[in-house]
């Protein structure tokens, strides 16, 4: 289901268009995720590289994206979008499940939690099995993204085997039929983004041409700055209890790309 190298960056890539900014903040909606001026409980399990927090190789490429989300809040209405708590900002590899598809495959199978992490350790381990070079896994910011319900940073792979890795590492999550049997499929075209905040109910309030000029203007700095890269070393697989909270485990399965 994932895209070939190129036609991935050629579609991220339109998505920083403000024409394209236009077009899609006219169907934003609000994110189930946050409610009443909080993150609510919205329990499953992703895979995904260690959380700002927890990831010293980045820190330099986080506090840029920090940064960001600061100039972003002072310009957008704090009742708009609800910020994502920078220590948690990551980037997602693979969706897996969630919210009440999560709770009930659980009541189907109380043995879930467990199932799940012998599963992906052996989706990590026939990923290793594909003899790829040992190229550091690299992506670049490319500008910011309008999901439906989400204000993003989208990135690009710095070159064409840093996509490989990624959609190898997808394809043996899920083609792995032992996770598809727990209910785990794919269900969207990959795009590499890291989150910065949803938006809120007061969404039918938000002046939507100055919002798209204001992604626009960030966007031509970033083409103007040095490239700010991430480098993926380690992904993991975490169980979350909202947007904030993705819980470490010595028992998570991880794999190096």
């Amino acid at each position: 289901m994932d895209e070939t190298y190129q036609t991935y960056v050629n579609r991220v890539a339109r998505l920083t268009i403000p024409d394209i900014y236009q077009t899609q903040l006219q169907n934003i909606q609000k994110s189930p995720k946050f409610q009443g001026g909080k993150f609510v409980a919205f329990p499953g399990y992703t895979v995904l590289t260690p959380p700002y927090a927890e990831d010293s190789l980045n820190e330099e490429f986080y506090h840029h994206l920090e940064t960001i989300q600061q100039q972003l809040s002072e310009q957008i209405d704090s009742d708009m979008v609800a910020w994502v708590p920078p220590n948690s900002f990551h980037l997602t590899l693979a969706d897996l499940i969630w919210d009440k598809s999560y709770q009930e495959a659980v009541q189907d199978s109380p043995d879930f939690d467990q199932k799940i992490k012998v599963y992906m350790e052996e989706s990590f381990k026939n990923y290793q099995k594909f003899e790829l070079e040992k190229n550091e896994t690299k992506w670049q910011l490319l500008g910011l993204l309008v999901f439906p319900r989400a204000l993003v940073a989208g990135l690009v792979p710095c070159d064409e085997l840093s996509y490989k890795k990624i959609v190898q590492l997808r394809r043996s999550i899920y083609q792995n039929m032992d996770l598809i049997a727990l209910g785990i499929e794919q269900q969207y075209y990959f795009t590499a983004h890291i989150s910065l905040g949803y938006f809120t109910e007061n969404i039918c309030e938000l002046d939507r041409d100055y919002l798209a000029s204001v992604l626009t203007t960030f966007d031509d700095k970033w083409l103007e700055a040095e490239p700010k890269v991430l480098t993926i070393s380690q992904v993991e697989l975490r169980k979350f209890e909202d947007m904030t909270s993705f819980l470490p485990r010595n028992d998570n399965p991880r794999v190096e790309l």
